[in-house]
């Protein structure tokens, strides 16, 4: 096999190889900004957390929350079949929403670095019975070694964005030798299965998106009634899972909207927690009155921005802000999902840089269920009008409602899929247990 990969591949892996006693020098500069788990550093180079459970074990990986939380029915539906599941991602912040989020019994490591020594230790330890990989996220050594032990991979929720496919097809011979590994495709759109096709998938299919039927995220009533009744009577604006460079142009529309709305409360989210205090100084420094959530302090009437900067509180949120930006819009980092707060009734306002969701944000747009800002001053005009137009807003978030009720079932269409692989690990359980 070895001889047979294309010269990028073969680099690569001795590459790899090479710089794994240059490992420890990346942990501990990633251990210093918080990347990662001290107590847990040793899955990073494939040494397992606990032991591997007896039977067929069907490992399922995302990158981090997004993937992860798509996945969330699935890994549900397997395990109510009593499959046992091993799930992987590679961020602290992945990690502590599976160990909210999910039942006790699914098994989360965080995935090895990309060394063969790693990945061997890894796949040694797991013997995965069926490999699930979400969206894109396409390690070299991880794949090729799977393949290598011929662990059936599937490919899901697969999307190929439109900056990522002109990147990969400089490299066509790379791409496909690695999608070659993977039985099959599940792909979200026509689009997304087009471009796995033509870079080298050997059999592709479209199911459609799973965040579509993803559950909205849970709300902490205690937390949503107390922010209530403090905020009773102003009009709240939320930007969700801002990225550097859009909280100025927010608090620039705050001070637009707050000579229109009295008594305006902006709530920020970052997308990164950590970032709360330098925000919250931005913003305090700029003349307007800012409180951090992370100081268990409050929005009261003197506060004009509230910095949410706590994680796993998207959904008190949506539920409290009528009007929601969806942050990573403004700047080229492609958006955020959509989904959450369509299915929590918030009208939705985005920047023009959302291709990672493109098919989403343009059914939403086409609908009239969101709405797209290309510059600070029309986000102002949009946020304003729902703002203050009650009825515009409840077509909007009417229509973003059927969006996503209408996208809906990729669940249903990635299970009959995956149904093949399934039957073979349930013949497997019942001769495990004769």
């Amino acid at each position: 096999m070895a001889d047979s990969l294309p010269i990028t591949l073969r680099a690569y892996r001795r590459l790899s190889s090479a710089l794994t006693p240059m490992v420890p020098l990346l942990i501990k500069r990633r251990l210093q900004n918080g990347k990662e788990d001290p107590i847990r550093i040793g899955e990073r180079r494939g040494i397992a957390g606990v032991e591997r459970p007896a039977g067929p074990l069907i490992w399922v990986h995302g990158a981090s929350v997004g993937e992860v939380l798509a996945a969330a029915p699935l890994i549900e539906r397997l395990r109510a079949a009593n499959m046992r599941v091993l799930l992987t991602s590679g961020t602290v912040t992945s990690a502590g929403i599976i160990a909210k989020r999910f039942p006790a019994d699914i098994i989360h490591q965080y995935i090895p670095y990309d060394s063969p020594r790693y990945v061997a230790r890894f796949l040694d330890h797991w013997h995965p019975s069926l490999a699930l990989f979400i969206e894109s996220d396409l390690w070299p050594n991880l794949i090729l070694s799977a393949a290598k032990r011929r662990v059936p991979m599937a490919l899901i929720n697969a999307r190929m964005s439109q900056r990522s496919f002109p990147r990969w097809q400089k490299m066509s011979k790379t791409i496909s030798a690695l999608l070659g590994c993977f039985e099959i495709c599940l792909a979200q759109s026509d689009t997304d299965a087009d471009r796995f096709g033509m870079l080298g998938s050997r059999r592709v299919a479209v199911t459609g998106n799973l965040k579509f039927d993803v559950q909205a995220p849970p709300g902490d009533a205690a937390k949503l009634e107390t922010l209530k009744a403090m905020t009773r009577g102003r009009p709240i604006l939320l930007a969700s899972s801002t990225h550097p460079g859009e909280e100025e142009t927010v608090l620039e529309a705050h001070r637009a909207l707050a000579a229109l709305f009295p008594g305006l409360l902006t709530v920020i989210v970052p997308r990164h927690a950590h970032r709360g205090p330098g925000i919250a100084e931005m913003i305090n420094a700029g003349g307007v009155r800012a409180a951090l959530r992370s100081r268990d302090e409050m929005p009261d009437a003197g506060i004009d921005i509230y910095v949410a900067d706590t994680m796993g509180e998207l959904g008190v949120f949506y539920r409290l802000a009528p009007v929601v930006f969806m942050g990573g819009s403004l700047v080229p980092h492609g958006g955020q999902n959509p989904i959450e707060p369509a299915k929590l009734g918030a009208a939705i306002v985005h920047g023009p840089h959302v291709f990672n969701f493109t098919d989403v944000y343009e059914a939403l747009d086409r609908a009239g269920g969101a709405r797209q800002a290309d510059s600070s001053t029309q986000l102002v005009q949009q946020l304003g009008q729902l703002l203050g137009d009650t009825a515009a807003r409840g077509e909007a978030t009417d229509a973003a409602d059927q969006v996503v009720t209408r996208l809906g079932g990729a669940l249903d269409r990635t299970l009959h899929a995956l149904e093949p692989y399934l039957m073979q690990l349930r013949f497997e359980m019942g001769s495990h247990h004769a």
